[in-house]
């Protein structure tokens, strides 16, 4: 018969699994709507904001000016605020499912918790739904501090954008201009700067949110394998916990920071990473 404690978990499990569950589903379905709370349009298809965007984008462009014109203002604010919303619901997201992986991790070392095969599912499902949620937030926040840049995949790049008409014109001058390089021949378009810069930006902030990531997890794993090396033989279950545990976050850190040095390679050289970008070989 579980003990009262274990009913007390499994209780609080429950509440937490249908917390992640609403979170999952707020995730999918309200950022747009969250996003269109502000001045903009709300758009229910991605379609319809690609297609408001490349609109918006060739007007930028063909207007030679720095400053985004009304209708692309717009887009970029509604994309901002998008992934603030989501960004914000990923967060939460990801600290239930802490909370309910603190829970497993306690009923794992319970000698009257869930069966091994149980218990090995429930890890997996928990390790995989919040490295997904971590990612997440990590994808929505580099949006949020780049939203131009985070527009740009919208565009077709490549031989599909060489035959949109307007918009495959606009794409063809903006791939032969990144091709010149900087100061050689005629000045830039400032549209082109701009474009630049945000994109750098956007690596920057990955490279600094990946860093960051990486020490917290880094950092996690040191007293996992403290506590491993104090635990006694015997005592097999908690040590495969703390040392997988510790391998985990140790692994997970080392990804994260090569992630955050090829940011910081893109961003110190943007030019040719955004040039292979509209060229289609992203």
């Amino acid at each position: 018969m579980p003990s009262r404690s274990a009913t007390l978990h499994g209780r609080a499990l429950a509440v937490l699994g249908a917390a992640a569950s609403a979170l999952v589903a707020a995730f999918v379905v309200m950022p747009g709507t969250l996003a269109a709370s502000g001045p903009g349009e709300d758009f229910g298809r991605e379609s319809e904001l690609a297609d408001a965007f490349r609109a918006a984008f060739v007007a930028y462009w063909n207007s030679g000016e720095r400053a985004f014109p009304p209708d692309l203002d717009a887009l970029v604010d509604y994309w901002f605020r998008y992934h603030v919303a989501k960004a914000v619901i990923a967060a939460l997201l990801l600290s239930v499912l802490v909370a309910a992986g603190t829970l497993l991790w306690k009923a794992f070392l319970r000698a009257d918790g869930p069966g091994a095969g149980k218990r090995f599912a429930l890890a997996s499902a928990g390790v995989l739904t919040t490295l997904l949620s971590l990612a997440a937030v990590m994808a929505n926040v580099q949006g949020a501090a780049a939203p131009f840049a985070s527009l740009l995949p919208l565009l077709p790049t490549g031989a599909t954008g060489a035959a949109d008409g307007a918009l495959g014109a606009v794409l063809a001058q903006v791939g032969e201009r990144l091709a010149v390089a900087p100061g050689a021949g005629e000045h830039a378009p400032a549209a082109l700067d701009v474009m630049i810069g945000d994109f750098a930006r956007h690596h920057e902030a990955m490279a600094a949110i990946a860093a960051t990531v990486a020490v917290v997890l880094a950092v996690m794993s040191v007293p996992a394998w403290r506590r491993f090396g104090r635990t006694g033989p015997a005592e097999r279950r908690t040590r495969r916990t703390l040392g997988s545990f510790g391998a985990l976050a140790a692994s997970a850190a080392l990804f994260v920071m090569v992630v955050a040095v090829a940011n910081t390679t893109t961003a110190a050289a943007p030019r040719p990473a955004l040039l292979a970008f509209f060229e289609g070989g992203w």
